[in-house]
C-alpha cells in the first residue's frame, strides 16, 4: 500500500498546529483549569505517602519512589489531561466553537485531536518532569525497562483524551463536567493502581482491577521502573489498552455531540 503523499499531510499538520495553538491560548486563560492541571498532580501524590509507608511494598519488589512516581503520573493523566479535556470539549461545544470548526476544512478527527493536543502535551511534559524529579528526589532510581514506561505514557495519554471526549458527549454544561468526570476519576484512583499498587490487592480483586480503562497504562509505567512484567504480560496489558482505546474511539464516533445540549 502506498504511503500518503507529503502534500496531503502538510495541510492537515498546519491545521492541527493552528487549532492546537488557539486551544492553548484558551487553556491559559482559564486559571481554574490551569491550577487543577498543574498543581493537583504534583500535590496529591504526597497525600498517599502515609498509606504507602504502611504497606510492605518491598515484598512486591516496588520502592516507595516508584509507587509515588506512578501515583504522580496517574494523577497527571486524570487531572492534566482527562478532566481538563472534558471541560474543554464541553465549553467549545456550548460556545458553538466546534460547530463553526466543522464548517471549515477541518475533519472531525482533526477537530478533536487539535483540541486535545495542548492538554496531552502538558500531560507528557509533566510526566517526564515527574520521572526525572522522582528519580532524583525520591530515590526511585533509573527505570529498568524505560520503553514500558514510554508505552504506558502513550497509551494513557491517548485513552485519557478519548475518554474525555466520550464523557463530554454526556455532559450538558462545564459545571456538570466536574460531576460526570468523577466516576472515572475515583475508580481509576482506587482500582487502577494510582493511589496504591494493584500488587498489594487480593489476587481476584487485582485481576478485575487490571481490566479498568487506565490500569494498563499505570501498570506499564510502574513496570518500566520495576522491570517485573514478562513478555506475555506486556502483550496482554497492551492488548487491554488497545481494546479500551478502540471502544472509546468507536463510542466517540457514535455518540459525540457537536451541537449544544440545551
Amino acid at each position: 500500500m502506498s504511503s500518503p503523499a507529503p502534500g496531503t499531510l502538510a495541510p492537515s499538520a498546519r491545521r492541527l498546529r493552528a487549532l492546537a495553538r488557539a486551544e492553548l491560548t484558551l487553556l491559559g486563560r482559564n486559571r481554574g483549569v490551569v491550577f487543577t492541571a498543574l498543581v493537583v498532580p504534583l500535590a496529591l501524590p504526597f497525600s498517599v505517602r502515609p498509606a504507602l509507608d504502611q504497606m510492605d511494598l518491598r515484598k512486591q519488589g516496588i520502592s516507595i519512589g516508584a509507587a509515588m512516581l506512578t501515583a504522580a503520573i496517574g494523577f497527571s493523566l486524570l487531572f492534566a489531561v482527562y478532566t481538563s479535556l472534558v471541560n474543554a470539549y464541553v465549553a467549545r461545544r456550548e460556545e458553538l466553537v466546534l460547530k463553526r470548526l466543522r464548517t471549515g476544512e477541518l475533519s472531525d478527527p482533526e477537530i478533536l485531536t487539535g483540541t486535545a493536543l495542548p492538554a496531552m502535551t502538558l500531560g507528557l511534559a509533566q510526566a517526564l518532569l515527574l520521572c526525572a524529579g522522582c528519580a532524583l528526589l525520591l530515590d526511585a532510581g533509573a527505570p529498568k525497562a524505560p520503553y514500558l514506561t514510554l508505552l504506558g505514557l502513550v497509551a494513557g495519554l491517548v485513552l485519557s483524551a478519548a475518554l474525555a471526549a466520550l464523557t463530554a458527549s454526556f455532559t450538558r454544561t462545564v459545571e456538570s463536567g466536574q460531576v460526570t468526570a468523577l466516576p472515572l476519576v475515583f475508580v481509576s484512583m482506587i482500582g487502577s493502581g494510582i493511589m496504591f499498587p494493584t500488587e498489594v490487592m487480593p489476587e481476584k480483586l487485582a485481576s478485575v482491577c487490571e481490566l479498568l480503562p487506565l490500569s494498563p497504562a499505570i501498570r506499564l509505567v510502574r513496570a518500566g521502573w520495576t522491570g517485573q512484567l514478562s513478555v506475555s504480560e506486556t502483550l496482554g496489558t497492551l492488548a487491554t489498552a488497545l481494546a479500551w482505546t478502540l471502544v472509546a474511539v468507536f463510542a466517540v464516533r457514535r455518540w459525540f455531540r457537536w451541537e449544544p445540549r440545551r
